[in-house]
């Protein structure tokens, strides 16, 4: 699997989010950060929000869910368009089960870990996974600062799925940019969640690109 670029809707223009989606044809996934005000301390959008994004546009949805019960919502995120849904460890009670849901009704079931959690325990459920997230700023808030302290974490996650010879693709998110994504693709990183770094571009779709090629020669010409 080559590198994907997947642009954070989070520092779009809320007002039109179609018209912002419409800025970025090279993307590879559309990332629709999703909050509850209770799990992190931000409030976004909802099913009902993302159903329309969904319709606005051919580009899957990627829908990161930052939110409490998991187990109970997530699923309806794949009803809503969503090709493809994570959950956060830190607040699912049952991860295989809700992997097998989120599977089951049609979508790529994906887990995401904050800066903190580590990748160890969580190892045997690498083959129930279509991916996995590591986050790599404390989720919330786009704009932070990257978090250099995960690379290692990403490099293990990495020779975990080489060890198990899982397909699992592995993406991270916050503070990805033109100055940070390399580190992350050398790492063993695939798939990249920008937002600001996109969306503050005079261009958008250029910084797609741009973005793509620099990861691509981190890790070899692989695009």
């Amino acid at each position: 699997m080559g590198i994907q670029i997947t642009p954070s809707i989070l520092n779009a223009d809320f007002a039109d989010l179609g018209a912002e989606v419409a800025r970025i044809p090279s993307a590879d996934w559309v990332h629709v950060d999703v909050m509850d005000n209770h799990f992190v301390p931000n409030l976004t959008f909802g099913p009902t929000m993302v159903e329309a994004i969904a319709r606005s546009t051919d580009i899957p949805l990627d829908a990161h869910l930052m939110i409490d019960d998991p187990d109970r919502h997530a699923p309806t995120y794949v009803e809503a368009g969503c090709a493809s849904v994570t959950f956060h460890i830190e607040a699912a009670a049952a991860p295989v089960r809700l992997a097998r849901e989120i599977r089951s009704a049609g979508g790529r079931a994906s887990m995401a870990l904050k800066p903190a959690t580590p990748i160890e325990p969580y190892e045997d459920l690498l083959p129930e996974l279509d991916m996995l997230l590591l986050m790599t700023v404390e989720p919330g808030f786009g704009g932070q600062k990257f978090l250099d302290l995960v690379l290692p974490k990403i490099r293990r996650a990495r020779a975990m799925m080489a060890k198990h010879g899982v397909e699992t693709w592995l993406q991270v998110d916050g503070g990805v940019s033109l100055e940070t994504i390399e580190r992350c693709a050398e790492a063993g990183a695939d798939v990249f969640v920008a937002g600001s770094a996109v969306y503050s571009a005079d261009d958008p779709d250029a910084m797609v690109q741009e973005l793509r090629a620099s990861a691509a020669a981190a890790r070899g010409g692989q695009a």
